[in-house]
């Protein structure tokens, strides 16, 4: 079997690409191999240049590659953009009309096959030949896409999947791109990002959501719609962005687990709210899924340039924790944990992801939903123990005051977005400001005894160490690999929480290592800053990606090779 094929579709949108990526993808995946799907796309509704990049074979396979050795053209404009990636053994799919005199091109009389909405259905076909998938596996995965309802359609696609099993039988040439050994499992679920963070806050008690749409957070909201009514969650498209975070505030106060989904100028638009839930201490949990910018930037595209606005977002002073999942299972995971973290501290929580690995997807095991741990909220059972007069935020050692809901005690709940005395009431005491402000900073200690443990990949000590946090984490272990392959001494540190930060965690690890390299996808290196900020230890060398793609083990690999010419 081909360990690592790197399958690619290109054209327009409208064309039915994802369609034939979706479906092939869930076919592989139903045969027992390894993939890893990312999607390049414009922001337009019809027309730009998209892809949809699938690496299969004997995996696992962590991040996307450049070399191409599978190229379906649904237009001739694919063709000169990606010729120049083609590996020498690459098979090129295209029409017979645009079908370049290349080696291992194939020109594809679509017309003959069937009308030009089934040329998709084709392609896939295709595909499936080429890999040698069984033809039931194929024929599944379009008759779960279209369901029983629709007999007329699957008619036709059984009969353009035929014609077009018997045209690649007479004529793809002869090739190396057959896979053999897949074991079928049907238990494993293939889920990007964004999926897998919805999935996680359902499980983790989700209950309420608002949302303004903004691409790339949009399709974690679509994801909550499809199951909010088996899961008891109400969903709430909002006007805007202000109103959507003070609904989930409003929500979370009445005692429902909230949460609201975007990107950053929708964020911009949330600040304020944000310092709200901090003064009112009120939990939600903010996603922010990355993209580039300032302004509009590039609204399909990929960065992680926004961890220092996070970080500082919301007039005043007042804790907070930001998590960056770096996988599909820890999308699932923090989710949960950012939920159960804003609750217990009773503050604003961030979950920090982007485009890519929102759009990434890959076949995770079923998810330990016996591991979860139901979120406790404020409610009845912490009536008595209350003071009377109820004490909303009385001064406690730990910051943590009682959170009784309205409504379920006799108890009087107050609470005010001005500075507040314990019971809530307006106070402009300057010794009540003094106790409330050192109150709310003392749950800053809760966070840092709830941080997790950093992924350490590799030995301690090690002559070249990478620094990484969120998505880079996969480019990252697949670009050490290929090192330790050349027989080098590489280690990396992943961090899927960036704040807050604490050194004893990762201090003495930087600090052994031979050469510490940093990669992170924005221009200035916000996350070395912030870690000479909060350690005094210094990363000098930095590998940085803004173009608006992913990284890539091989992107990783050239500019390391850069930084040690330089040394």
């Amino acid at each position: 079997m081909s360990l690592d094929i790197h399958l690619l579709i290109g054209g327009e949108a409208g064309q039915g690409l994802v369609t034939i990526g979706q479906l092939l993808s869930k076919a592989l995946v139903r045969a027992g191999y390894e993939v890893f799907v990312s999607q390049s796309y414009h922001s337009r509704i019809r027309g730009g240049h998209n892809t949809f990049a699938i690496r299969l074979g004997a995996g696992p396979f962590f991040a996307p590659r450049v070399s191409i050795d599978i190229l379906v053209a649904l237009n001739a404009e694919t063709v000169a953009l990606h010729r120049g990636q083609l590996a020498g053994r690459a098979l090129l799919i295209a029409d017979a009309s645009f079908a370049p005199d290349l080696p291992g091109a194939i020109a594809v009389p679509f017309a003959e096959l069937g009308p030009e909405r089934l040329w998709n259905t084709a392609a896939l076909t295709l595909l499936g030949n080429i890999l040698d998938l069984p033809s039931e596996v194929l024929y599944q995965a379009v008759e779960a896409m279209l369901g029983k309802k629709h007999p007329e359609a699957l008619a036709e696609n059984r009969e353009i999947m035929e014609k077009s099993r018997e045209w690649a039988a007479a004529h793809v040439p002869q090739h190396g791109f057959a896979l053999t050994g897949g074991e079928p499992a049907a238990d494993r679920l293939l889920l990007n990002g964004n999926e897998a963070i919805a999935l996680g806050a359902l499980a983790g008690g989700l209950k309420f959501c608002a949302f303004y749409p903004m691409t790339p957070a949009t399709s974690v909201v679509l994801e909550l719609i499809t199951h909010a009514e088996v899961m008891g969650c109400v969903i709430e498209q909002a006007e805007d962005e202000i109103a959507a975070i003070n609904m989930a505030i409003g929500a979370a106060f009445a005692g429902a687990v909230s949460m609201v989904a975007t990107s950053g100028g929708g964020f911009a638009l949330m600040a304020e709210g944000v310092s709200l839930a901090a003064m009112t201490e009120t939990p939600v949990l903010i996603v922010v899924a990355q993209r580039p910018g300032p302004a509009t930037g590039m609204p399909t595209r990929t960065e992680q340039a926004d961890l220092e606005f996070v970080l500082h977002a919301g007039h005043g002073e007042f804790p907070r924790a930001i998590f960056a999942p770096g996988s599909i299972e820890a999308c699932f995971n923090l989710a949960q944990k950012a939920l159960a973290m804003a609750e217990r501290s009773q503050s604003p929580v961030f979950l920090l992801t982007d485009q890519f690995l929102a759009d990434s997807s890959r076949p995770v095991a079923p998810f330990d939903l016996a591991a979860i741990v139901p979120i406790a909220t404020g409610s009845e059972t912490e009536a008595a123990s209350a003071s009377t007069p109820y004490q909303r935020y009385r001064l406690t050692e730990n910051g943590l005051s009682p959170r009784l809901l309205p409504g379920f005690s006799p108890q009087l709940v107050v609470a005010d977005s001005d500075e507040h005395d314990e019971e809530g009431h307006i106070s402009e005491d300057h010794g009540v400001r003094i106790a409330m402000v050192e109150k709310r900073l003392r749950k800053f200690e809760l966070l840092k005894q709830e941080a997790i443990t950093l992924e350490l990949s590799g030995e301690k000590g090690a002559d070249l160490l990478f620094v990484c946090w969120g998505s880079s984490l996969g480019p990252v272990q697949e670009a050490a690999a290929v090192l330790r392959g050349q027989g080098r001494k590489v280690a990396s540190l992943h961090f899927s929480q960036v704040w807050p930060l604490v050194p004893d965690q990762f201090l003495d690890i930087l600090q052994g290592a031979g050469k510490v390299v940093c990669v992170e996808g924005n221009a200035t290196g916000q996350f070395a800053r912030l870690i000479q900020r909060e350690t005094g230890f210094a990363i000098p060398e930095r590998i940085a990606r803004y173009d608006g793609l992913p990284f890539t083990a091989r992107y990783i690999l050239e500019r390391l090779a850069a930084v040690e010419e330089r040394a």
